[in-house]
C-alpha cells in the first residue's frame, strides 16, 4: 500500500513540483541576499563614522594614531608570533583591525592594520576633525588656525564656526569657477571651433565671399571679447578663493596648513548626535548622484557614468524597437512560412547567443571605422584629420546595443503577433481595410504588450553590457556630457561614461584598493536601481497596453 501511493505520489507530479517550488525560492534568497550585501556595503560607505584615536605600541615604540575603523578579523596567533610579537600561549587567535588614517599625501598610506595587542589606549575625541578634499583622499586631524592671506583670523565666534563660514564662502566661488570653466567658456570654445570648420569649409569649396569673410570676423571678435570677460572673472575668483586657508595637527604631532579651495567640506562626527549624522547621511548619498567623479574615480560622485547610462539605453530603445517589429511583421505576416523563413528564425535565435564582445568588434568595425570614416569624408571634410563620426561615441554604442539586443526584441514580437486570433484579421479586412491598415490599427496595437516584454528584455540586457561598450563609446572620464546648451543640443558623436564600466574600472584599475571598494558596491547598487527603474516604465507602459486591448483580445 506505502509502495503504491508513492508510485501515485509520483506520477501525480508532486515531488516535482515542490522540487520547482525550492529552486525558486533559493534563488530569490540568493537575489534578495546578493541585493542586501551590496546595499549594506554600498550605503554604509556614507554613514559618516566616528573618528578613533589610539595610543598604539609598534616595533618597541609608541605612536598615536587616528583614522576610522573600517573593518576588523582574527589572525593565528602564529602568524604573529612568526613576526616578532608577544603572544600568549593560550590564544589561538588575535583581532586585527584595518584603519582609514587618510594624508596619503602626508603619509604616504591611506589604510593600515593594528591588532588589539598593540593598543594601550582608545578614545574619541570630539575635536577630531575629517575634511573631504578635493584630491589625496580623505584628512584627519585637530583644528589649529584658520588664515586668511596668511595671516590668523581673530574672531569672536569659535574657530570651528568660523571655518564653517569661509567653506561655505569658497564652496559658492567654487561652483561659480566650475560653472564659468565647464559652461560658459566651453561654449564660447564650442562656437570658436564651429567658426573654424566654417572657414575651412569655405576653403575647400573655393573660398569665401567678402561678406562671409566680414561675418565671421565680427562673429569672432564677440566671442574673443566674451571669453577675455569670463576669462578675467575666473582670474578675479580664483583670487578670492585662494585667499583663506587651515592650520591642523596631524597624528604624528606636526602641522600642515591647507588651503580651503582644497576642501570639499569639513566635519566633526565624534560631536554629531543621530539626526546630524542622517542628514549627514542623506546629503552624502546626494553628492554621490549628482556630482562628477574625482580622484582617478575613487572620490566624488558619479552623475555623468548615470546620465549616460541612461541616454544610452533610451537611444537604443528607440532604435530596435522599430527595426525588431519590422522584422517580426514580415517574418509572422509576409514571408513564406518555408526553409528560408525557418533558417531565418534560426539564425535570429543564434544571434541571442553570441557573446557581446564579438558584437563590439563588428561595431567597431562597421559602424566606427567603415561607416563613421564615410560619413566624415561626405559631411565632415572640414574637421579632417580629426574624426567626428569615425570615432566611438554615444550613436555607435546604441546601435551596437540596438544589434545585440535585436533577436529578443524580434522573438517576443513574433510571440504577440501569433496569440492574436486569425479571425480579428479577417475581420478587419472583410470591412474594407487594406492589410497594412489592419496590422497598423489592429494587430500591432494588441501585439504592444508582447513587444513592451521585448523591450524589457532588452533595455535589462543592454543596460549591464560591458565588454562590447568599451570599443565603441565609453570611456573613463568623458570631460562633458553629450547633452548641453549647444547646438545641435544632443551631440551623439561625443564618448560618454557608463556606470557597468565605472564599476570595472573602479574594482580593477583603482590604484587605491581599499578606498575603492565601498564605491563599487555603492555603484554597482545604482546599476541595478536604475536597470529596476527603466523596467518599471517599461512594464507599466505594457500593463496600461494589457488592459487597454484586453477585450480585444478576449
Amino acid at each position: 500500500m506505502k509502495s503504491n501511493s508513492m508510485k501515485k505520489w509520483f506520477a501525480a507530479g508532486t515531488p516535482w513540483i515542490w522540487l520547482n517550488a525550492g529552486a525558486v525560492s533559493i534563488s530569490v534568497v540568493m537575489v534578495v541576499g546578493l541585493l542586501l550585501l551590496i546595499a549594506v556595503r554600498g550605503l554604509g560607505h556614507f554613514w559618516p563614522a566616528d573618528v578613533q584615536q589610539y595610543r598604539y605600541h609598534d616595533q618597541g615604540k609608541t605612536v598615536r594614531l587616528i583614522g576610522e575603523q573600517v573593518s576588523e578579523e582574527l589572525i593565528s596567533s602564529g602568524l604573529l608570533r612568526e613576526s616578532g610579537q608577544t603572544v600568549a600561549d593560550d590564544r589561538e587567535s588575535v583581532k586585527r583591525y584595518l584603519l582609514k588614517i587618510g594624508n596619503r599625501d602626508i603619509g604616504g598610506l591611506d589604510f593600515v592594520w593594528i591588532t588589539e595587542l598593540g593598543i594601550e589606549e582608545q578614545s574619541q575625541p570630539d575635536a577630531l576633525m575629517v575634511l573631504e578634499r578635493r584630491e589625496w583622499g580623505n584628512f584627519y586631524g585637530y583644528l589649529k588656525q584658520v588664515k586668511e592671506r596668511g595671516q590668523l583670523v581673530s574672531s569672536k565666534q569659535s574657530l570651528w564656526s568660523e571655518l564653517q563660514q569661509r567653506l561655505q564662502r569658497v564652496s559658492h566661488f567654487y561652483e561659480r569657477i566650475e560653472k564659468i570653466q565647464k559652461s560658459e567658456i566651453g561654449a564660447v570654445n564650442y562656437q570658436l571651433e564651429r567658426l573654424r570648420l566654417q572657414a575651412r569649409s569655405y576653403e575647400l569649396n573655393g573660398g569665401s565671399t567678402p561678406a562671409e569673410q566680414s561675418e565671421l570676423a565680427s562673429e569672432r571678435q564677440r566671442l574673443n571679447v566674451e571669453y577675455e570677460l569670463l576669462q578675467k572673472e575666473l582670474n578675479q575668483l580664483l583670487h578670492q578663493v585662494n585667499r583663506d586657508s587651515l592650520v591642523a595637527e596631524v597624528m604624528s604631532g606636526e602641522t600642515v596648513e591647507i588651503s580651503l579651495q582644497k576642501i570639499v567640506q569639513a566635519y566633526r562626527p565624534n560631536e554629531m548626535n543621530v539626526l546630524q549624522k542622517l542628514g549627514f547621511y542623506f546629503a552624502s548619498i546626494g553628492s554621490f548622484i549628482s556630482n562628477d567623479p574625482r580622484e582617478a574615480n575613487t572620490e566624488g560622485g558619479i552623475f555623468p557614468a548615470i546620465f549616460g547610462t541612461v541616454m544610452m539605453v533610451l537611444l537604443m530603445a528607440i532604435m530596435v524597437t522599430p527595426l525588431g517589429v519590422i522584422a517580426a511583421l514580415y517574418l509572422r505576416e509576409y514571408a513564406h512560412q518555408g526553409f528560408v523563413t525557418r533558417a531565418i528564425r534560426i539564425a535570429v535565435n543564434n544571434l541571442a547567443g553570441v557573446p557581446s564582445i564579438v558584437y563590439g568588434i563588428f561595431g567597431l568595425g562597421f559602424f566606427v571605422y567603415f561607416l563613421g570614416g564615410n560619413i566624415d569624408q561626405l559631411f565632415f571634410p572640414e574637421a579632417a584629420p580629426a574624426p567626428t563620426f569615425g570615432t566611438p561615441g554615444l550613436l555607435w554604442a546604441s546601435l551596437t546595443l540596438a544589434l545585440l539586443t535585436l533577436p529578443v526584441v524580434i522573438v517576443a514580437t513574433e510571440e504577440g503577433l501569433s496569440r492574436i486570433p486569425r479571425s480579428i484579421r479577417e475581420g478587419s479586412l472583410a470591412l474594407g481595410a487594406t492589410k497594412a491598415e489592419t496590422l497598423w490599427h489592429t494587430v500591432l496595437p494588441m501585439a504592444s504588450p508582447a513587444i513592451m516584454t521585448g523591450l524589457i528584455l532588452a533595455i535589462a540586457r543592454a543596460a549591464g553590457e560591458v565588454a562590447p561598450l568599451m570599443l565603441v563609446g565609453v570611456v573613463k572620464l568623458a570631460p562633458t556630457l553629450p547633452l548641453d546648451g549647444n547646438f545641435p543640443f544632443l551631440h551623439m558623436e561625443r564618448q560618454f561614461m557608463h556606470l557597468g564600466f565605472h564599476i570595472y574600472d573602479v574594482g580593477f584599475q583603482s590604484p587605491n584598493v581599499e578606498a575603492a571598494r565601498p564605491l563599487v558596491y555603492a555603484t554597482a547598487l545604482l546599476l541595478v536601481l536604475v536597470i529596476i527603474m527603466l523596467n518599471l516604465t517599461a512594464i507599466a507602459i505594457r500593463n496600461r497596453l494589457r488592459e487597454k486591448f484586453r477585450s480585444l483580445e478576449n
